[in-house]
């Protein structure tokens, strides 16, 4: 077995300078970090997690509390993972992924020792998470926003991204625009959907019309709701913003199946998610896609920040989804 003493003669230099890299208790010198891992690799050598935690009191493992990962994860969601697991592990730390739908479950994660921090991901705007990491002592960043802006979050700008997409309808003449939206089950909402419904009304309120909320759960028969509710409850409405990515086929198959025509009859704009679900649904979605890597690597980028003591404030970023044509949207009928 490869040993530290292996990889320190391979690389010249003492057994304590390769504990200060693999572990970052130290600052070395960036080509004497290169030659380093550059051993370690060339060894194949691999470290042992609960030795350098016994080492230095840190584990380096970072928990991703999901409240909901018993149902199938959709593509943003992915996103947004997978951009804090990479971001996690540039710095040098392990990113778990830790279902959190209960107290008991909330008790493991506190009491188990196995995480320095955690990232929150769906958070609602009053989550009893939060308030359990703060009583436990256990650094945490959020994925989302509380109804308290002075905690560490990184999130979407909804109120942009929901007004670029009222502005991008209302350049092709459509004047009552209805939003479709998530609903959740047995749990209070998540955040993002009062901070959605809440930009939406903002957004048309010039338009001076009323608004038209529909939420549906989040799969394809969801979708297929929404468009009978769509058509049969707001057949005045030419366009519909999605904010609900498991729906969006539904949606599309809905109106189609109806005898109606995307975009003739319906313009559609799917916020919140990705180019390429945009590309899979017939036609084209139109698309505000999530910044979701980027604000998965910020977030991890700030819980490390608070582990290792960087002076700065803690963040709190908001971006905004970037608008991406597809053949969705057309002029109101």
């Amino acid at each position: 077995m490869v040993t530290m003493r292996d990889v320190a003669a391979r690389a010249n230099v003492s057994i304590a300078t390769v504990s200060f890299v693999l572990n970052g208790t130290k600052r070395v010198a960036p080509e004497t970090r290169a030659r380093i891992e550059a051993a370690i690799e060339e060894l194949n050598y691999r470290r042992n997690v609960v030795a350098r935690a016994l080492a230095s009191s840190r584990t380096r493992i970072l928990a991703l509390v999901h409240p909901d990962l018993e149902a199938r994860p959709n593509a943003t969601v992915i996103q947004f993972v997978m951009g804090a697991a990479h971001g996690a592990r540039e710095r040098g730390y392990d990113l778990v992924l830790w279902p959190v739908n209960d107290d008991e479950q909330m008790s493991h994660l506190l009491a188990g020792g196995l995480v320095d921090g955690a990232l929150l991901m769906e958070v609602r705007i009053r989550d009893s998470r939060v308030a359990r990491l703060v009583a436990a002592g256990v650094p945490f960043a959020l994925i989302g926003r509380t109804e308290d802006d002075d905690l560490p979050y990184v999130d979407i700008d909804f109120a942009t991204t929901i007004h670029q997409a009222v502005a991008h309808l209302r350049g092709f003449g459509h004047e009552r625009v209805a939003l479709v939206t998530q609903r959740t089950k047995g749990a209070p909402e998540p955040g993002r959907i009062m901070r959605v419904e809440s930009a939406y009304r903002a957004a048309i309120a010039p338009l001076g019309h009323p608004p038209a909320v529909i939420a549906v759960e989040g799969n394809s028969a969801g979708g297929r709701q929404a468009a009978r509710t769509l058509l049969d409850g707001f057949g005045e409405h030419t366009a519909v913003i999605l904010v609900n990515e498991g729906a969006s086929a539904g949606l599309a198959k809905g109106v189609r199946a109806a005898g109606r025509a995307i975009p003739g009859d319906l313009s559609i704009i799917s916020a919140a998610t990705t180019r390429e679900l945009g590309e899979m649904i017939e036609p084209e979605l139109t698309v505000m896609a999530a910044p979701a890597p980027e604000l998965g690597r910020l977030a991890a980028d700030a819980l490390i920040d608070q582990l290792e003591g960087v002076p700065d404030a803690p963040p709190r970023t908001l971006l905004p989804c970037t608008l991406v044509p597809g053949e969705s949207v057309g002029p109101a009928r």
